[in-house]
């Protein structure tokens, strides 16, 4: 498959993720008597990464996540020469996804992006008020854990088919555990794409939401790939 659609896969699977994710937060998680919350949120997550999964990952593979690429790249279930473009990729795709959910936002009166915009953070933007140390074990773990479900549900040995609906599970059970410590983010191009909107203390913390998820995702990758994998 040639990188232009493998490129375009991976901005439209990153696209729905961050659209479908966030925007379930951003519009439906508080509405009055009839909000979805926080498993609601969960949810909305893991379907995004299963529909494209299944939509577009026999094109791109179905990362969707830079923390994805390097952690299968650490596996050495993908080439390094790839990892950048595809990275670019997802961080076009999680941005556009931002700028469409702000701009269905503000046609609500009262809409402040400042507010928060789904952002991901820690200390007093951590939605249960968790500290930096916290969100660092949280994210480190959850995504090396992530990596580890990637790699297993899509090995040789594993039922054939069924890998889309175990990673999916998988991240809504990461939403399950860290939304009150980080509002999660295990993906940096999700973080990137409602923190430019919005445009303050998001930024300023977004450093922690690059670089410990992809700490996370390249342990979760090498732990696999050492420690789990057939040599068979």
């Amino acid at each position: 498959m040639s990188m232009g659609k493998r490129f375009t896969a991976e901005l439209f699977g990153t696209f729905w993720l961050v659209f479908g994710g966030c925007g379930s937060a951003v519009l439906a998680a508080a509405f009055p008597d009839f909000g979805i919350g926080f498993a609601g949120v969960a949810l909305a997550f893991g379907l995004t990464v299963v529909t494209m999964a299944y939509a577009v990952g026999h094109i791109s593979g179905g990362h969707f996540n830079p923390a994805v690429t390097v952690g299968l790249c650490a596996g050495g279930r993908f080439p390094a020469k790839d990892v950048l473009p595809y990275i670019v990729a997802q961080v076009i795709g999680g941005i556009a996804a931002g700028a469409v959910l702000y701009v269905i936002a503000s046609g609500k009166a009262g809409f402040d992006a400042s507010a928060g915009f789904a952002s991901n953070g820690y200390g007093d933007h951590s939605p249960g008020g968790y500290s930096l140390h916290a969100a660092i074990v949280t994210e480190l773990v959850l995504t090396a854990f992530f990596l580890i479900v990637i790699h297993g549900s899509t090995d040789k040995r594993a039922p054939a088919g069924f890998g889309p609906l175990a990673i999916g599970l998988a991240l809504t059970l990461i939403h399950l555990i860290s939304i009150p410590v980080t509002n999660t983010s295990v993906n940096p191009a999700r973080s990137t794409g409602v923190a430019l909107f919005q445009g303050s203390w998001a930024l300023q913390q977004l450093w922690v939401f690059w670089l410990i998820p992809l700490i996370g995702g390249a342990v979760g990758g090498l732990i696999y790939r050492h420690l789990l994998e057939s040599k068979d």
